[in-house]
């Protein structure tokens, strides 16, 4: 190190903490400025003008704070990367990748407010001047810095809660950079946008559902990419998403069908827009929506998936084709990627609650019943199912038994279907109102004390099997 540099460092070294916190002077003018540069709005482009001249002294200054930085000694790299940011501001993208650093350790040791605001003003500046000077960088050019001002506004402008500057840099940088738009760019922008719809849904209505269509179809393709490093994270990024989406009340089915109705017809080629559509139906619970069937339709000829097929069996089971429901409910299951899904469980309730309640077989309602619970232990939905479908059989006939037998015996039903409306609040307390009034409206079919006592044979012990496709035992009691 010569002499010079030497000297400079010991300077720097020797700042006063009294220096760091003076307003810094407007390099143009020599005054302190308090002003936030494009607050509501990007920046205006300016006249051009001669770039400033880099020394000898910005190249030195640049070394010491950038130096200072790396070991987090950002009170000795301030004074060095003022004087380089006020006077070559054109010399390097360190200045503002770096400067970031000081200006931020600088905020959180800030103790008044009024230099707060500054710094928080400074902090939008350098990003106008980050785009002033490398605005054409091609790995970081200007869209990308827009996102980072947006994302910097958010943080240090807290009391302003619509961020609408924030929301404009934002949207054009994902509008620039599409899919390879940094994620955390991608849930901001949403969160902002989110804010603004809660703020005036009518106003903000249509503009959120767009934003959620966007953010949602990018997290989505950045998910699905193997390569990509942050694939995970955008997962579950998304996952939040849609969580924000759902609770915000603006998916309504009408107001969705307004917006992807045209859409759907323009993209009824391209799958990944399909199926985009289809998903966020399927999340807000729009599976009745003729758009969320002609997506599912149209994606289904494209390339058959597990999703596809769930939408043509909603699809079906509106027509009242019930047959058809439940084969693309099969196609579904078998479509569907992860062994382990709980869709799966609920394709084969689906299943069962078709032959129970419009087929009336109800061996075959059991069946899938069961399936939904190999696949998902502790869903009361499915004993309350089989206990239904108990219920309404009659497995022993007049041909066989006698009137009078069969009679009696047909009503041993009703105790194995209430032991199932009981397991069915026991193991999911979500069931227990529906189990309860349906026990209490079972039990009254009960056979009598006075049945029971004309059959001693079948009754005698205390325990009964019902008989046929049942083949269940249960305990005798008599109605009360």
């Amino acid at each position: 190190m010569n002499t010079k540099t030497i000297a400079i460092a010991v300077l720097a070294l020797a700042v006063p903490f009294a220096a760091l916190t003076a307003k810094p002077k407007d390099p143009k003018k020599g005054v302190e400025t308090n002003e936030v540069s494009a607050q509501t709005a990007p920046a205006v482009s300016e006249p051009e003008e001669e770039a400033p001249t880099v020394t000898e002294e910005c190249v030195v200054n640049m070394s010491l704070f950038n130096e200072s930085c790396k070991n987090k000694m950002f009170a000795e790299a301030y004074e060095p990367w003022w004087s380089v940011y006020t006077t070559c501001p054109n010399a390097n993208k360190v200045i503002y990748t770096q400067g970031a650093k000081i200006v931020d350790w600088m905020y959180s040791n800030a103790k008044d407010e009024a230099e707060k605001e500054r710094l928080r003003n400074l902090i939008m500046e350098m990003h106008d001047k980050r785009i002033k000077y490398f605005g054409d960088d091609p790995r970081y050019p200007r869209a990308y810095v827009l996102g980072l001002k947006g994302l910097d506004y958010c943080q240090y402008f807290e009391n302003d809660t619509l961020k609408l500057p924030a929301y404009a840099w934002l949207k054009e940088s994902i509008e620039k950079i599409g899919p390879q738009s940094q994620i955390n760019v991608l849930v901001k922008f949403f969160e902002v946008s989110h804010g603004l719809y809660r703020s005036d849904p009518d106003k903000y209505g249509e503009q959120y559902l767009a934003d959620y269509a966007i953010v949602s179809g990018y997290l989505q393709k950045i998910s699905e990419d193997p390569k990509h490093k942050n694939a995970s994270a955008a997962a579950q990024r998304k996952e939040y998403v849609e969580n924000l989406f759902a609770v915000s009340g603006a998916a309504s089915c009408d107001k969705l069908d307004e917006l992807f109705g045209p859409f759907v017809d323009e993209h009824e080629e391209i799958i990944d827009d399909l199926m985009r559509v289809i998903r966020l139906y399927r999340r807000v619970g729009c599976t009745e929506s003729d758009v969320y069937f002609e997506a599912s339709s149209d994606a289904h000829k494209l390339q058959p998936t597990e999703e596809s097929a769930a939408g043509c069996a909603f699809m079906c089971l509106k027509k009242e084709e019930w047959e058809n429901a439940i084969e693309y409910y099969k196609e579904a299951i078998t479509l569907c990627e992860d062994p382990d899904d709980e869709d799966i469980a609920d394709y084969y309730y689906r299943i069962g609650i078709i032959y129970y309640d419009k087929l009336h077989r109800y061996m075959d309602a059991r069946t899938y019943a069961n399936r939904s619970l190999d696949q998902k232990a502790g869903q009361g939905r499915c004993y309350t199912l089989i206990g239904l479908c108990y219920a309404a059989s009659k497995p022993y006939s007049e041909a066989d038994y006698g009137a009078a037998k069969a009679a009696i015996l047909n009503k041993t039903v009703f105790w194995v279907a209430v032991d199932k409306f009981i397991k069915a609040k026991t193991i999911d307390p979500s069931c227990a109102d529906e189990a309860n009034k349906l026990i209490a409206s079972y039990s009254k079919y009960f056979p009598t004390k006075e049945e029971m006592f004309d059959l001693p044979n079948e009754f005698g012990s205390g325990t009964f099997t019902i008989g046929g496709w049942i083949n269940e035992s249960t305990t005798c009691r008599p109605a009360k």
